[in-house]
């Protein structure tokens, strides 16, 4: 049986290694092969872009070679698909080669695209990659004072970021002396401060703690770069000195121009992680149009189940348990504190106080991502 894993992010590392270990005697006897294909070869720990942009990382702590990771068994290729042949169970990659399979796993993530709001990229910062974060860090260092506004568009992986920035924004400023010089609003385009209903309602009143105002129902619309005037569809402006943004984000674009999804997210069964319509196509990570988070957490825990599901298939014929829409983020609160919010389909998050423990908690993580991407932990 010929498994192919398309995507070297976190999902799809995880179920490349989760399925060597669970499948190593079928692949040493030849009855199982296991490939990934990867646009790169290097493996990024996402969430450390935000460090970055505080300059409390550095971008080379954020990565490591992809073939490091990887179990042994495992026939890794950098070589991204340029398209796929579902109808005849094939991909075609940049290299001009053509890959067959009997069980596909879509696993590639996500990018977001500021391009798509008028003067977003020239007046904004954001840090949803390196060279981004990067600037981010160089304009906060030059800041001496001034309204900061912090807008979020949608969709966006890690929905926790936007409340995250504000508290670390806050420490920041609050570190170099000049937070009494910096008016920190917040600007959210729904009805309340977070999608998360439970997450909005603690957050509030610790924003107020902290001096930040917000507003809801902002949809951004355009950036006057000149007059560094933010504009929402609901015909609100907001002036600003240092505007962060929190841009939408799509799936890849080779998923757009092969149609696979709108917006380039697959339509995916929630509980079987199959893509809708085919029953040999899985869809786990960012990828999925599911209900749930675009995080490293949702990603980890469909990466598991699906491997744990396809190593039952080979063996047995059948899966053997669904993805319950399973995904635990930590909260950084400000002042060396945090908090986490675990939920899934049924269940929502109950936040605790935020607290020390879970803040060291938090920073471990850092480093323990890659014995987790590795399946491991």
């Amino acid at each position: 049986m010929r498994i192919l894993v398309v995507g070297g992010g976190t999902a799809g590392t995880i179920v490349a290694n989760n399925l060597a270990r669970r499948l190593t005697g079928e692949t040493r006897a030849g009855k199982v092969r296991i490939t990934l294909l990867s646009a790169s070869d290097r493996h990024m720990y996402q969430p450390g872009l935000l460090y970055v942009a505080f300059g409390h990382m550095t971008p080379d702590q954020l990565y490591r070679d992809e073939a490091s990771l990887l179990e042994p068994n495992i026939d890794f290729h950098v070589d991204p698909v340029t398209k796929f042949n579902l109808d005849k169970n094939q991909v075609l990659t940049a290299g001009g080669k053509t890959h067959d399979y009997d069980i596909l796993v879509i696993a590639t993530g996500s990018r977001m695209v500021p391009e798509e709001t008028p003067g977003l990229n020239e007046g904004a910062e954001f840090f949803y990659t390196e060279a981004s974060a990067v600037k981010m860090f160089k304009r906060l260092r030059e800041f001496q004072g001034g309204k900061v506004v912090v807008a979020v568009g949608v969709p966006h992986k890690c929905p926790i970021a936007p409340v995250e920035v504000m508290f670390m924004l806050h420490d920041y400023f609050k570190a170099r002396g000049i937070r009494d010089k910096v008016q920190l609003s917040y600007h959210y385009p729904i009805g309340r401060i977070h999608t998360i209903e439970n997450v909005a309602i603690w957050a509030k009143p610790e924003f107020e703690r902290i001096g930040v105002a917000t507003e809801t129902l902002f949809n951004i619309k355009e950036v006057d770069v000149k007059n560094k005037l933010l504009k929402s569809e609901e015909d609100t402006e907001v002036p600003y000195d240092l505007l962060i943004v929190i841009p939408a984000h799509r799936g890849m674009e080779v998923l757009e121009t092969e149609n696979l999804g709108e917006g380039g997210w697959i339509p995916t069964d929630r509980f079987s992680l199959a893509m809708k319509g085919r029953d040999n196509v899985y869809v786990v990570g960012d990828t999925t149009n599911l209900p749930v988070s675009k995080t490293g957490s949702a990603a980890h825990f469909q990466a598991e189940t699906l491997a744990e599901n396809i190593a039952s298939i080979v063996k047995i014929g059948a899966p053997v348990r669904d993805y319950d829409g399973k995904v635990y983020c930590f909260i950084e609160a400000g002042h060396d504190r945090a908090t986490y919010a675990m939920f899934n389909y049924q269940n929502p998050p109950d936040l605790k106080p935020p607290s020390k423990p879970m803040h060291w908690f938090k920073l471990s993580y850092n480093q323990m991502y890659w014995t987790s991407v590795r399946g491991l932990l």
